[in-house]
């Protein structure tokens, strides 16, 4: 890899250990792919759950905590994925003090670093979104297939050891998406059906990712007839990436980089794939389980912004959970603060629910929360989440919004 004067230094220690080895990571990194040289980025977000990091992922972040701040502070703007646990109510979902010590860690040694602690997977909902044709170095799948498609910043899925050394270096290697040639449509989708609601437009983004089946695919969708809102979108993508390790898609006249099919397409656009209803129909049918008994319900996977936070508000109003059946709501600290001052945190929590501050479930040790719980079926309006909590001892079913409130309610799915 071709490396300026700034990086030859960095790698050669003379900018501190740290940059060193945020250097030698993404040579490492560049080698893999490719990469010929490096790219600036304007902002880096890291996936940095206690759960995944471990003792020695948090000792490995103490570690470069440690030298001087001159050399350990991030080079750029750097933000934070959700936390693995709310600090304010973590013993009665059944987290230990342990994991709370270990998250209490992360935390400080990450602020060393002048690492802005977020702890969001909807940045693009709440801080600085990246603009069209920006680099940045982002974690989170649903923050990066967003930003990619629906904004048109660059990033690749950044590993939390990448993200670290981007912010680090103010830098990632340029490869993947970060290289026009690889942003254009390979897969081809004509929807025949509409989606009403976020749940179907998760379905929806799903079915794609599941086809596609490929970090390296690019799908390109027609036949949307109204434009979506942007919690619709941050559904879709979510489980595209999901379902299909899908990081950009492109929406003909909708996504800012296919005014019309032929933008994205190099040369004749891919044979044309229909998505029919019974296609969609199949999909959720996966995750039925009409009748049976609730144990949670989770909103969370994408954390929800302000306005489902107010539709999740209206939806309780007056009502109170079964007593058998439980609701989390996980969201950003920034929009927890917002729907604190405008009573919709209150609200929510009257009728049973526990609105959770900064955390998404999955990533919060759920495995664990849900042996100390005994809860087995879980519901949500996420087609991410389904997918992804059946590994984790769940049984997850998915309905819309509406009926999962129901649910809770009654203590049964519709």
């Amino acid at each position: 890899m071709r490396l300026n004067d700034e990086e030859q230094a960095m790698l050669a220690g003379a900018l501190g250990r740290p940059r060193q080895w945020a250097m030698e990571h993404m040579l490492q990194v560049g080698g893999m792919f490719d990469a010929e040289d490096m790219v600036a980025v304007s902002q880096a977000h890291m996936m940095a759950d206690t759960e995944s990091l471990g003792e020695a992922g948090v000792a490995f972040l103490e570690d470069l905590a440690g030298h001087p701040a001159a050399a350990c502070r991030v080079a750029v703007p750097m933000i934070t994925d959700p936390r693995g646990i709310d600090l304010s109510y973590y013993q009665p979902l059944g987290q230990t003090e342990a994991m709370a010590d270990l998250e209490r860690r992360a935390i400080a040694a990450c602020s060393a670093m002048g690492i802005l602690m977020t702890d969001t997977c909807i940045n693009y909902q709440t801080i600085m979104p990246p603009v069209r044709g920006d680099h940045v170095a982002y974690g989170d799948t649903g923050v990066v297939i967003y930003s990619n498609s629906v904004l048109g910043a660059y990033s690749n899925f950044e590993g939390g050891p990448s993200a670290l050394a981007a912010g680090l270096a103010g830098r990632t290697p340029r490869y993947g998406l970060h290289l026009d040639a690889n942003r254009k449509a390979t897969r081809r989708f004509i929807v025949r059906h509409q989606p009403r609601d976020p749940t179907e437009w998760g379905i929806l983004g799903g079915l794609i990712g599941r086809r596609c089946g490929s970090y390296w695919a690019v799908p390109v969708v027609e036949g949307l007839e109204g434009i979506p809102t942007s919690d619709a979108l941050k559904h879709f993508g979510a489980a595209m990436a999901s379902f299909g390790s899908t990081p950009l898609y492109h929406l003909v006249g909708i996504t800012p980089e296919a005014r019309c099919l032929a933008d994205v397409c190099d040369g004749p656009p891919p044979a044309a794939e229909e998505v029919t209803q019974s296609d969609l129909e199949a999909l959720r049918a996966e995750y039925g389980a009409s009748g049976e008994a609730v144990d949670v319900v989770v909103f969370a996977a994408p954390q929800l912004s302000h306005v489902e936070m107010q539709q999740v508000a209206d939806l309780l109003d007056g009502k109170r959970l079964s007593e058998t059946t439980a609701m989390l709501v996980c969201t950003a600290p920034t929009i927890a603060a917002d729907c604190e001052r405008l009573g919709l945190i209150a609200r929510i929590e009257a009728s049973g629910a526990k609105v959770l501050r900064g955390t998404c479930f999955y990533q919060q040790y759920a495995r664990e929360i849900g042996e100390a719980q005994g809860w087995t079926r879980l519901l949500s309006n996420s087609t991410k989440i389904v997918n992804i909590l059946g590994g984790y001892g769940y049984a997850p079913a998915l309905r819309s919004m509406e009926d999962c409130v129901e649910a809770a309610v009654t203590g049964r799915i519709p």
